[in-house]
């Protein structure tokens, strides 16, 4: 029996710079460490390490993935463990949903498009996908930002 799950996070950004510059963000630590997490140990390579350390959120946590799919500067997906007291509102039982970005060519420069899956659909699959939700726009606008600042001081 699967379990009725909540629509999938989706979050779009538009980043206007060469999209190679865009996937080394979510593959290279040192980068990571810079917009999304205060730690990162990326292997990115299929069923390679995928684990971020968030110890500066009112929620500190740590997420142990590995890469499910990776295409270099087209797509990557990785597993994302959620912070313990959000566990109970996942459709997986062992705690993990899955993350997946796509980068994609359009006129006002790359789309970088983010799904994250597997919220359960009652109160606590809600909360957790809130939470997550709110922080995924955050930290896609910081990318964003973090980018460009790179890229044009």
């Amino acid at each position: 029996m699967t379990v009725p799950e909540l629509d999938q996070i989706l979050i779009q950004v538009t980043i206007p710079l060469p999209i190679p510059m865009i996937f080394k963000a979510f593959v290279e630590e040192k980068q990571l460490e810079q917009w999304l997490c205060d730690r990162a140990v990326v292997e990115p390579r299929m069923g390679g390490r995928y684990e971020l350390t968030f110890s500066s959120l009112t929620i500190p946590f740590t997420t142990a993935g590995t890469v499910s799919r990776i295409t270099t500067d087209v797509e990557l997906g990785f597993t994302w463990k959620v912070p313990p007291q959000f566990a109970s509102g996942l459709s997986h039982p062992d705690g993990s949903s899955e993350v997946y970005v796509r980068l994609q060519e359009s006129p006002e420069g790359i789309d970088v498009t983010l799904e994250h899956g597997g919220w359960k659909d009652d109160d606590n699959g809600a909360e957790a996908r809130s939470w997550h939700f709110h922080l995924w726009e955050e930290r896609l606008e910081t990318l964003k930002s973090y980018l460009v600042k790179a890229a044009y001081g």
